[in-house]
């Protein structure tokens, strides 16, 4: 398994932990609440769902008494699809992982947006791990345009300024969130158990959380 089609497994797993969706709902919060996956299609969404079908971690459901009489119309009934109670604890499994992958550019991001169903020493470890991972990319850029500054022009050198400053942003981003679990508040100031949303405007990774409202429809979709 690619760590691309992992990712997504991760956060169709996660999502559904939430409650039961047809393809088209999942899509949706994949595109919209998701932002990492607006490049995924129905052709990857749903050979994943039946890879996660196969494994017993999904079970297809016929939709509501309106969906199923759909044939009657010559519209084809939407399959909902259902965590399994061995999907939710491959998922919880999942959740709990904090190697590399977890603080990886793209896996971080889906890790990140489903902060809300993990637990507190798991979150630390992946935003120490995140934040480390940083801070060794940013001292590598500084040398290498400590090394090359004379020999680029001043366009490219700005795009290298324009870079560092972003890693260094999140990793400002990163120390206020670790501060806050330590201290353990939510990201609001308050204290509490449980974590709650950033609101750092333009901190690299920041995610809407699931559950947030994914907008307009996409006009043309179709579901299955």
């Amino acid at each position: 398994m690619s760590r691309r089609s992992g990712i997504l497994e991760f956060a169709v797993l996660g999502l559904l932990r939430e409650s039961p969706m047809h393809g088209y709902e999942l899509r949706k919060r994949l595109n919209t609440s998701l932002g990492v996956f607006r490049a995924f299609s129905y052709g990857t969404l749903y050979p994943c769902l039946k890879t996660l079908v196969a494994n017993g971690w999904l079970i297809e459901e016929p939709g509501n008494t309106t969906e199923a009489a759909a044939p009657l119309t010559g519209r084809r009934a939407k399959i909902v699809y259902r965590l399994t109670a061995e999907g939710k604890e491959h998922f919880e499994e999942l959740l709990s992982q904090t190697g590399p992958d977890a603080y990886e550019d793209e896996h971080f991001a889906a890790r990140f947006a489903f902060f809300g169903q993990t637990s507190r020493d798991v979150r630390m470890r992946v935003l120490e791990g995140r934040r480390s991972r940083l801070e060794e990319r940013l001292e590598k850029m500084r040398l290498s345009l400590a090394r090359t500054r004379e020999r680029l022009d001043d366009y490219t050198l700005e795009l290298q300024r324009h870079g560092m400053e972003s890693v260094e942003r999140e990793v400002r981003w990163l120390n206020e969130l670790i501060e806050s679990e330590r201290a353990g508040r939510d990201l609001k100031g308050s204290a509490h158990g449980e974590p709650a949303r950033d609101t750092t405007e333009g901190a690299p990774g920041v995610l809407p959380r699931p559950g947030d409202d994914p907008g307009p429809d996409t006009p043309g979709d179709t579901a299955t």
